[in-house]
């Protein structure tokens, strides 16, 4: 559906955008620092405490951004040797497992969110700031994360077992290479090189 569309497209962007300032300006913020301290004897005292917070905030969106893409690690060689429709029930189960986990994470992060309001916690070195604001990132970013991987259930759900194992994350690299094994059906090597890729993910348990 088309306003399902826009939501995805709405929190992929807000993902995104937040990982990258987060970790764009952590980098710059102790850049700035090591530069004051080591060239003008003049360490920030907030600076450390800013980097922190916003590389946290870089690395939850970021993971809440990895479900949409399923681009968490993951040990598939159980599933590998599973009928394909019993492999559909077992990344189903792990699914909602996850999903109330994310939910799960996300209620009692805003739960604890208003504690620390109650609490009227600050940070000293980082201009009184209210830390409710730092706090903010663990229910929002597991609420996308679960929103993300509710999409997934709801993909696996309506998608046939004999497709439902998808290619590796080292077949998906050479797919974007154009050499991946659906695109090159009749070149012997090309064959040859995703089937050594296929043999060295069962012996690494999918961890190549």
């Amino acid at each position: 559906m088309a306003i399902f569309n826009i939501i995805s497209k709405i929190i992929g962007w807000i993902n995104q955008s937040i990982a990258v300032i987060g970790i764009t300006g952590g980098v710059a913020v102790s850049f700035f620092n090591v530069v004051a301290r080591y060239v003008f004897d003049a360490s920030l005292t907030w600076a450390s405490e800013l980097s922190v917070f916003l590389f946290l905030w870089s690395v939850f969106f970021a993971a809440a951004y990895c479900f949409k893409k399923d681009a968490h690690i993951a040990v598939t060689i159980v599933l590998d040797v599973m009928p394909t429709r019993i492999a559909k029930v077992m990344l189903l189960i792990s699914h909602v497992v996850t999903l109330i986990f994310l939910i799960t994470v996300s209620f009692y992060g805003y739960k604890y969110l208003l504690l620390v309001i109650d609490l009227d916690e600050r940070s000293i070195d980082l201009w009184n700031m209210p830390m409710w604001i730092v706090y903010l990132v663990i229910p929002i970013s597991f609420a996308l994360a679960a929103y993300r991987v509710l999409e997934r259930l709801y993909v696996i759900a309506i998608t046939s077992h004999e497709k439902i194992l998808k290619e590796s994350e080292a077949e998906h690299v050479l797919a974007e290479m154009g050499i991946g094994a659906h695109r090159n059906k009749d070149n012997e090597n090309i064959q040859e090189l995703n089937k050594m890729v296929k043999e060295v993910e069962k012996k690494t348990g999918g961890m190549l």
